[in-house]
């Protein structure tokens, strides 16, 4: 029996897994934030609460091509005081998987992703001088790393949606593109196989879904280099905007599901 037929994907089924598993490695070296495209796709073609479990290895091997890729530019301070906080939230999320529905899980992460975009979007409207990645010593500073962990703990935990909030904060930071990506990649890299056991443990990851991952994870690697040719040839102003319009783009589709 074959992957497609052990899930009872169709081709063109396998196909759109396919093509977000090339999109996870494009946003994973290029525009973070554009699987929760990926995200969507995968909820669409498999069981929506199995999809999350399907979708984090594959997530994970799109982590390790970033890091090989922008290890050097990643800033460690910026990660120290997020993990706490992100570590909680991973908690909350793993406890909301117990009781809430689908349709709760889309309808909250969907409205969160919606109004973080926005404040984002206004305060790099209004902010004066763009902050430096080091403004997270302030008091301010450290309750934004704190909300906004918490919050991309308890996204990435529910439905792998953690990349757009982290990259609104990353972005609010005055994360310039490279030392973004260096620290998104370490980011998601530590985050993801953190949460490997408590996917695990709750029915979400298995046999049967590793071996439709061992399937789609080569895909993530032509989508990688794609990434990293691309990511050269876009100019900081339209590498933001795009992480901001993939940020939207995902809340609008787990809003409208």
């Amino acid at each position: 029996m074959n992957t497609m037929t052990l899930w009872h994907i169709s081709g063109w089924g396998f196909a759109a897994l396919a093509f977000a598993a090339l999109l996870v490695g494009f946003s994973k070296t290029a525009v973070s934030g554009a699987n929760t495209v990926s995200l969507a796709i995968f909820a669409a073609v498999l069981p929506a609460r199995a999809s999350t479990g399907v979708l984090l290895p594959v997530l994970i091997a799109g982590d390790v091509l970033a890091v090989l890729t922008y290890r050097r530019h990643a800033h460690w301070p910026t990660l120290w005081r997020l993990f706490p906080a992100v570590a909680a939230g991973v908690v909350a999320g793993t406890l909301f998987l117990v009781w809430a529905d689908d349709g709760i899980v889309r309808t909250s992460i969907g409205a969160i992703l919606l109004l973080m975009a926005g404040v984002t979007v206004w305060r790099r409207r209004t902010a004066e001088t763009p902050e430096e990645p080091d403004a997270v010593v302030t008091r301010a500073g450290r309750m934004k790393a704190r909300s906004y962990g918490v919050l991309g703990g308890f996204t990435t935990m529910v439905a792998n949606a953690g990349g757009p909030v982290m990259s609104l904060y990353l972005l609010s930071a005055g994360f310039r593109k490279l030392g973004f990506l260096g620290t998104s990649a370490f980011f998601f890299l530590i985050v993801n196989i953190s949460k490997v056991p408590f996917s695990a443990g709750l029915g979400l990851i298995d046999g049967r879904s590793l071996l439709l991952d061992a399937a789609l994870a080569v895909f993530v690697v032509p989508g990688a280099l794609f990434g990293k040719w691309a990511v050269n040839r876009i100019n900081q102003r339209l590498f933001e905007q795009l992480v901001i319009a993939a940020t939207v783009v995902g809340g609008l589709q787990l809003l409208l599901r």
